[in-house]
């Protein structure tokens, strides 16, 4: 089967470093608002405002923090272990990312640097996807994996297997064609059960 992965908050822990950033960030607004101090506040700031390139405050987070955080996020828990074994057995797997350019850094360059670096199995990479339904469908995607309520959405709709990996951003967020997971472990399980049914 083909397997398109998402990276950030789905194989690597990108929030966790990013909050750590956003934490510094946004120092000045804590401090002013202490209600604000609680992660559940800071992961809402993280999606409304910062996730958003075309959005000002995140143009200026992500121009200090983004190649930072690309270089220093380490996979989850298990992440490299069962990709690998998806990949041995027999499966394609498709890194499928929205991280996108950036004039200070080769983020293609960094990427491919960071799967080498913990030994992530992998066919092919695909960068800057804003529209990961198009791509899953140019390669001919079996089974989608995310944490974007988005993305997970579209591909759903389109007929596609599709796992959403749990997360402070998307907790709240239930759709029946979605199946949550928790972890590398529960989603390893899960695909292969698929698999069983799909013989």
């Amino acid at each position: 089967m083909n397997i398109g992965i998402d990276i950030d908050d789905t194989i690597a822990n990108t929030y966790d470093v990013l909050f750590k950033y956003l934490q510094e960030y946004t120092k000045d607004d804590i401090i002013e608002d202490r209600d604000r101090t609680n992660k559940d506040a800071l992961a809402q700031m993280y999606h409304t405002k910062l996730s958003s390139e075309e959005n000002r405050q995140g143009k200026d987070f992500f121009d200090k923090y983004y190649e930072k955080a690309v270089i220093n996020v380490e996979p989850k828990e298990q992440a490299v272990e069962k990709v690998n074994i998806l990949k041995e057995e027999g499966n394609q797997i498709y890194f499928i990312t929205a991280r996108f350019p950036s004039k200070k850094f080769d983020v293609e360059k960094l990427t491919k640097e960071w799967l080498e670096k913990y030994n992530i199995q992998y066919d092919k990479l695909i960068l800057n996807s804003q529209n990961k339904l198009l791509a899953a469908t140019e390669n001919h995607i079996d089974i989608f994996i995310d944490d974007n309520v988005k993305h997970c959405t579209a591909i759903a709709n389109a007929g596609i297997k599709t796992y959403m990996m749990d997360t402070v951003v998307n907790k709240d967020f239930e759709d029946k064609q979605i199946e949550r997971v928790y972890s590398w472990a529960q989603l390893y399980q899960e695909i292969k059960s698929y698999k069983e049914t799909m013989k």
